[in-house]
């Protein structure tokens, strides 16, 4: 394959790449957020219970395995 046939493909396969990611990128606009709709007072974010969350120790085994796997 001739290296000017390879660049061409290299660059359509990363503009089509870039299209893609262009058109899946959805960043929401700023909005506002009305309660009557919703039939219902959402409750602030500082007055929410937090949920408890069990620390994951075989994930800390995981990455260092993943560190030293590496090397």
């Amino acid at each position: 394959m001739k290296l000017e046939i390879a660049r061409g493909l290299f660059l359509v396969g990363a503009l089509g790449v870039t299209s893609m990611a262009f058109a899946a990128w959805n960043q929401d606009s700023p909005q506002i957020i009305s309660g009557f709709s919703q039939g219902y007072c959402p409750m602030p974010v500082s007055q929410r219970p937090d949920p408890q969350t069990k620390p994951d120790h075989d994930l800390l085994l995981f990455m260092f395995g993943m560190s030293q796997g590496l090397k």
